[in-house]
């Protein structure tokens, strides 16, 4: 017995001493990720609270605050052109997100429920289309928007985000509505409904996650968008955040490192709380959505 149960031990150990070192190694790797990620948000915060004098002073640590002040983020706020950059963002990232959620839901539940010729290999080249970047995709857009008179207009902005968006929302809902149970199909089919019905009163209920997902996905997206704005808007009055706040504060070769840092965080905010308060339906959503279809 004795023979047979030291080997046991062992082994037990042994498992112990790994999962331990395991424990130890992910534990160290979250942490050094966590000082990675949260050093440029930190860093700006501190440089947001500072003044000109003490952000120009280049003999002190630039990671210690001094004086701390607000004079940065009354500046900002109390600045009317400011404030028209954020209804801006606001303005283009609400019709987008509504355009795209009307767009992927639709075009998801018939790719999904409704089977016809062709919708698998339909569905793989949605999501093929948001894999092609931006970069590549503004130029030909710049010509399209052009044409119809809508450079330095934020409607231009509103008529091609939705290409960012709606490939991957509708991969997300198409991977959502594949997972609800067929048998609901058939029930709401037997009791007389049509696909409007059972779009509007059965799968749109069920879907909520994923639906909260892309919602969250989209309104990312819009508001943080920076190539499409860089190309498309040059007027002040129709500038987003991303793109208002740097191009007003930097002169020639004057940078208010101040206010644009006080502004990158206020534009921040936004998308902040939303994923604080969404979180567990945006990994939700997305968990349907990659192992569901």
């Amino acid at each position: 017995m004795s023979t047979s149960f030291v080997p046991a031990v062992r082994r037990q150990g042994s498992l112990h001493a790994e999962r331990r070192w395991a424990l130890i190694v992910a534990y160290v790797s979250l942490v050094l990720a966590s000082i990675v990620m949260l050093a440029p948000p930190f860093y700006m915060l501190l440089t947001s609270l500072k003044g000109s004098a003490e952000i120009a002073d280049l003999s002190g640590n630039p990671w210690l605050l001094r004086n701390p002040t607000l004079e940065n983020y009354a500046a900002i706020i109390g600045s009317s052109m400011f404030r028209g950059f954020f209804w801006n963002s606001i303005k283009v990232t609400v019709m987008v997100v509504a355009i795209t959620m009307v767009v992927s839901v639709l075009a998801a539940f018939a790719l999904a429920r409704m089977k016809f010729w062709g919708s698998e290999f339909l569905a793989t080249g949605i999501f093929l289309t948001y894999l092609v970047p931006d970069t590549l995709l503004f130029l030909p857009l710049y010509q399209i928007v052009g044409g119809l008179g809508l450079l330095d207009s934020t409607w231009g902005l509103v008529l091609v985000y939705p290409t960012l968006t709606v490939p991957f929302c509708t991969w997300i809902m198409i991977g959502y509505f594949a997972s609800i149970p067929k048998e609901l199909d058939e029930a709401a089919l037997i009791d007389g409904a049509n696909w409007a019905q059972m779009l509007w009163k059965i799968f749109i209920p069920v879907a909520l996650p994923g639906i909260i997902a892309a919602t969250i996905f989209a309104f990312t997206v819009s508001w943080a968008a920076f190539v499409y704005p860089t190309a498309f808007i040059t007027r002040p009055d129709e500038m987003p955040l991303t793109i208002g706040v740097v191009s007003q504060l930097i002169r020639g070769d004057t940078f208010a490192w101040g206010q644009i840092m006080a502004g990158a965080l206020l534009a921040a905010l936004p998308p902040v709380v939303v994923y604080a308060f969404l979180m567990d339906y945006y990994i939700a959503g997305l968990t349907a959505g990659a192992t569901k279809g």
